[in-house]
């Protein structure tokens, strides 16, 4: 017990709590607002409900993991993908569908452990399922980046701040120390947005008449069920991430949180926040992995300081000014960070494959993987009207149908 509390700074240290929990803010705001801005979705609100969603986490696994939620990188595709064929209402009800399938997942840890999880989603329909979900719109990537979505920026202009921001970001990444980085987007996006102003390609117009204090623009969710098949099965990736989630802020902090509070309570509290989040407007919450690795650089294991950290981003969700801001940020310049995110979330997909230590050729997993992909990627579509399964939906049933049918491979064949 001794040693727990030496561990944890003490929350009645009320100055320092409240600067580190603005700093955790910082580590995650770059990629925080980046979703919401990628899909068309408000920043404001994003701001709001990861916020509301980070609070929701601490009060289901009762304050015991010093985590952050916000904006998961996974769901970017999908939610693109899902907004140009259904709308945003729509998108919004698929989404908090999708938040009730971890709490049903949750539920099932809880009675039956991790071991059905593994066996129904093994690595061999995880990993190009996630791979699906990185490669299925590069081209909107690569055509935000050349300008072919802005009307008021060449392609000269475009390719000059989308490479720009892109080589920030991965010179951060890459060769960054400290805190830096832990801000490779933040960096990329300010690198892009002070170019862009040289340029003389931003306009202030929307910052200037929107006012300092209102109200973030709430959208309610709709139900439609072709919304709902489409984004149902992409719950199931980051999911599975979160265990691993788990077992990496659990490795820095030297707590089991699987055991305590149970994965099946974290999982619960990313799935109510997850839906707590559509309900209002906002992207999908999950555990942040920038946030993991400012726990490991600051040792910050206090719970409360990410309580701070929703509490600044809640009240900064009220600035309009902040959120109008954001909205000025040059489309080339997400397109530039777009290119390294979308091909990051393959490479995950693909680790996920090599670490399992499956044979890819074996005939069974061979047919598996290239459906997935092709199924995934190629853009196959199945059914009609309401019940059109396509894309990551269909990708990742596919290769969870194909994955139960088909014998064991033969690893030494």
């Amino acid at each position: 017990m001794k040693e727990s509390l030496t561990a944890r700074p003490s929350s009645l240290d009320l100055p320092r709590t409240l600067l580190t929990g603005a700093q955790m803010l910082f580590v995650a705001f770059g990629a925080l607002v980046l979703v919401p801005l990628l899909t068309g979705l408000d920043p404001s609100v994003a701001l709001f409900t990861a916020g509301v969603g980070t609070l929701v986490f601490h009060a289901v696994t009762r304050a015991t993991v010093p985590v952050f939620l916000a904006s998961s990188f996974a769901f970017i595709a999908p939610i693109q993908g899902s907004v140009a064929n259904f709308g945003i209402p729509a998108t919004l009800g698929g989404l908090l569908v999708a938040g009730l399938v971890y709490v049903a997942i949750s539920q099932a840890v809880r009675l039956k452990g991790t071991a059905w999880l593994h066996r129904l989603l093994p690595a061999v329909v995880v990993g190009p399922v996630i791979m699906v979900i990185g490669l299925a719109l590069a081209p909107v990537a690569v055509s935000m980046a050349s300008g072919e979505t802005s009307e008021q920026i060449g392609y000269g202009q475009a390719i000059t701040l989308s490479m720009i921001s892109l080589l920030v970001t991965l010179v951060l990444a890459v060769f960054g120390r400290g805190l830096l980085r832990l801000i490779p987007i933040m960096g990329g996006i300010v690198s892009g947005y002070l170019l862009g102003l040289a340029m003389g390609v931003i306009d202030f117009t929307p910052v200037r008449e929107a006012a300092w204090v209102a109200l973030p623009a709430f959208t309610l969710p709709s139900f439609h069920w072709a919304a709902i098949l489409f984004m149902i099965p992409v719950a199931i990736a980051p999911a599975v991430e979160h265990i691993g989630d788990m077992v990496a802020i659990g490795s820095v902090t030297r707590h089991n949180y699987l055991e305590k509070p149970g994965l099946h309570r974290t999982l619960l509290g990313d799935g109510l926040a997850t839906s707590t989040a559509a309900l209002f407007g906002g992207p999908p919450n999950t555990t942040y992995s920038e946030v993991t690795g400012a726990v490991t650089l600051t040792r910050a294991f206090d719970p409360s300081i990410m309580m701070v950290a929703a509490g600044v981003a809640i009240v900064l969700a009220f600035v309009a000014k902040l959120g109008a801001l954001l909205q000025t940020i040059p489309a080339p310049v997400m397109g530039g960070i777009m290119t390294l995110l979308f091909g990051s979330i393959a490479v995950v997909g693909m680790n996920t494959l090599v670490r399992a230590g499956h044979s890819l050729t074996a005939p069974r997993n061979l047919v598996v993987i290239s459906l997935i992909l092709v199924f995934g990627i190629g853009g196959m579509q199945l059914g009609g009207g309401q019940f059109t399964l396509q894309g990551v939906s269909l990708a990742a049933l596919v290769g969870i149908v194909l994955n139960w049918v088909l014998p064991p491979a033969n690893e030494e064949a």
